[in-house]
């Protein structure tokens, strides 16, 4: 798969003028989630960056176009840069946000480090969905499709009855921020079967999205499909699970990925040696 920076690239670029003040420029950065911003002439070229340090060291100067201030040139980037190529830059030289400029040198988007996150998380998702077609084209001698597409939460039929309100708390992060994976559906007939993605329906639901992105399997023959009672069905029924309203929030507990990291760290926080007998909690 050829990723290409342009597919994961944010396109409303938050910028400064190089006529901006010093003064006006801490202001703006001041109010953003940011550590430093492009900055483009008036014809929207790319001249430079400019960091929270940098406009920190010249306070003093507050009335200062930053354009004085700023060092010509910065690291970028191409829309058809490989991804990887451009991650390798950043990681490189220890960039958060990575400029984006088309062919005549103009600022068209921006790269963070985020955003790299973001594609390895939604490209590790397509071999989810190309095993599970796999295990379902064995079980029922049937051939299976896939596509990417938006699903509807309220109709998502759940597989999975209980989850745990810290791993929802992170999956609310991810969501909020943009890099959630899709999450995994089984289409048959009217009905949409949640494989793999609970926390993120519930967490989405709860955010008051209607739909989720998703990676859903189809059957080929889909009246031979309709005849034949899954597994997944058959969870969902034992557990009486129709909607995503029905699963269980743990919140007495924590997920056992952040149960076993917990344990570690009291380990090491109190201290451990060679000959301890404990065990951990």
């Amino acid at each position: 798969m050829n990723v290409r920076v342009r597919d994961y690239m944010i396109l409303e670029v938050e910028h400064f003028r190089s006529t901006t003040t010093i003064r006006e420029a801490i202001a703006q950065l001041t109010k953003s989630r940011h550590h430093g911003l492009p900055v483009t002439d008036e014809g929207g070229r790319l001249v430079g960056f400019v960091s929270a340090k940098e406009l920190l060291r010249h306070a003093a100067d507050g009335e200062m176009p930053i354009a004085k201030i700023i060092h010509p040139g910065t690291y970028t980037a191409h829309p058809e840069t490989g991804l990887d190529d451009a991650a390798r830059i950043m990681f490189r030289f220890g960039l958060r946000d990575l400029p984006i400029i088309d062919e005549h040198g103009k600022l068209c988007g921006v790269l963070s480090n985020l955003d790299v996150v973001r594609s390895h998380f939604e490209r590790a998702s397509p071999m989810k969905a190309d095993t599970l077609k796999r295990l379902l084209a064995d079980r029922y001698a049937l051939p299976f499709s896939s596509r990417r597409g938006l699903v509807p939460i309220s109709r998502l039929t759940p597989t999975q009855w209980k989850v745990f309100e810290d791993e929802l708390e992170g999956r609310r992060y991810e969501l909020e921020r943009g890099f959630a994976e899709p999450v995994l559906v089984v289409q048959k007939g009217d009905k949409w079967i949640l494989v793999d993605g609970h926390h993120r329906a519930l967490a989405a639901r709860e955010m008051g999205l209607t739909q989720l992105q998703a990676f859903i399997l189809t059957c080929d023959r889909p009246e031979e499909f309709a005849t034949k009672e899954t597994g997944f069905e058959r969870l969902a029924n034992e557990h009486h699970l129709v909607t995503v309203a029905d699963i269980e929030i743990d919140r007495s507990s924590h997920h056992p990925l952040i149960e076993v990291t917990t344990q570690l760290l009291r380990r090491f926080e109190g201290g451990s040696s060679a000959n301890s007998s404990s065990t951990l909690p």
